[in-house]
């Protein structure tokens, strides 16, 4: 079909070119459907094209991949993988100690893992910026919260039986639940070891594993079997406030979950 002057004056419009080179200095620009943005394009050294979006889900992946230290316990050697399987990491590790016949003795090793991402989203959003030091306020932000937490014992005391393990909890929870409420609630501190039986042998390098999980529901697990699963906000509380409370097993160990605070800052 031959080209019209109606034609000719409508494309004119259309570009701003150059007198002197010809060239259309107003590129065309061209809408892409729904108006997604296409990522952006670069060559690499070698001619092959690289899209920006995939370059940084690559980069996030190495970081993801970087892999998280162990850590030991000095005061056993027993060590501590720095991150488990399912994305927590190791936020301190400490040394359980009782005193018996006048003299310390070392009953179990244990190392603290938490849920990163919402430990930070926690205390981002209630503290905002960071203190000089870590403050009883964020302690019981942990404590109270629903964050998924992970307490792993390593057995050290070669006369550990089952039943010395459910009457050191129930101290411990008791007074965790005293501390708490101002009172005493023993139906619940016996929940935590369930129906595990007193036959269990506990040699060294036995674990248990106490998991605080979402809806404040803490799992026992026994040598990898779980042996109890009681949902209460309480007993959560209570069980994470025998490590970051007031009088905790550990002063060090606390310290330095407190210090790891500050990296998510």
């Amino acid at each position: 079909m031959p080209t019209t002057v109606e034609d000719v004056t409508a494309k004119a419009e259309m570009l701003e070119i150059e007198p002197k080179s010809g060239v259309d200095l107003k590129p065309t620009v061209v809408d892409h459907k729904d108006n997604e943005a296409e990522p952006k394009i670069e060559l690499n050294g070698d001619g092959s094209v690289e899209k920006k979006g995939e370059e940084n889900k690559k980069n996030k992946a190495k970081v993801d991949e970087v892999p998280v230290p162990d850590e030991v316990e000095t005061k056993t050697g027993i060590s501590f993988p720095g991150k488990l399987d399912d994305g927590k990491l190791l936020k301190a590790v400490g040394l359980r100690k009782k005193s018996m016949l006048g003299m310390g003795i070392k009953i179990y090793a244990f190392g603290i893992y938490a849920d990163n991402e919402k430990l930070r989203e926690l205390e981002t959003t209630e503290v905002g910026k960071a203190p000089s030091k870590p403050t009883k306020e964020m302690y019981l932000m942990v404590v109270d919260s629903n964050v998924g937490m992970m307490v792993q014992l390593v057995i050290v005391y070669s006369g550990l039986t089952m039943n010395m393990v459910r009457k050191n909890f129930d101290e411990g929870l008791g007074a965790a639940i005293k501390k708490l409420t101002g009172g005493k609630n023993e139906e619940l501190t016996k929940k935590i070891m369930g129906e595990a039986s007193d036959e269990i042998k506990l040699a060294p390098g036995s674990t248990i594993e106490i998991s605080r999980l979402p809806g404040y529901t803490l799992q026992t697990k026994v040598m990898g079997d779980i042996v109890s699963t009681v949902e209460s906000e309480l007993l959560c509380r209570a069980y994470i406030y025998m490590y970051l409370g007031e009088d905790p097993f550990d002063k060090e160990a606390k310290e330095k979950f407190g210090t790891s605070l500050f990296s998510l800052f």
